[in-house]
């Protein structure tokens, strides 16, 4: 984890993965920290290893997986710098996304926003979105902000 928030300042998390619409969460999720003196946080969720492997082939799976998620995260990190003008803080965990969500949220009283992108296309919104929209909404003790995969950048910055 990077530097740690000032008290009072309002921390934007989103859910780093590769999926398209996460682009724009993040995009929101500065424009959001920077307008309003702000930091972004990121949360990487690893799949655990599957399997019955030996203890080392486990060992190198998830420090295969580490890297990458590394790797991803420092890329978005970098947007995030570049926009926001300071590192955003992170996260990486292994686990289920939702279950390390709503683990990471109920430790860190810091964050103050959830921010999360919503699929576009005819599968749904995406799994993220439909559990915090349903039942496990209650478990949310910040608002949560759904940005449309659909949206533009010049549309995300006209209502950020």
């Amino acid at each position: 984890m990077s530097e740690q928030p000032r008290p009072g300042e309002r921390v934007f998390l989103v859910v780093v993965d590769e999926s398209p619409e996460m682009r724009n969460a993040l995009h929101y999720a500065c424009r959001r920290a920077k307008r309003t003196g702000g930091r972004v946080a990121m949360l990487y969720v690893m799949d655990p290893p599957e399997g019955q492997q030996w203890g080392s082939v486990v060992e190198l799976m998830r420090e295969e997986a580490r890297q990458q998620a590394e790797t991803v995260v420092a890329q978005h990190a970098d947007v995030a710098v570049s926009m926001t003008g300071q590192p955003p803080s992170i996260y990486i965990r292994e686990g289920k996304s939702r279950d390390e969500l709503a683990k990471l949220l109920a430790e860190d009283r810091s964050i103050s926003v959830l921010v999360l992108g919503s699929a576009s296309d005819s599968d749904g919104p995406g799994p993220l979105v439909t559990a915090f929209t349903g039942k496990a909404g209650g478990q949310l003790r910040i608002p949560l902000t759904i940005v449309p995969g659909a949206l533009t950048e010049a549309e995300i910055d006209a209502i950020s």
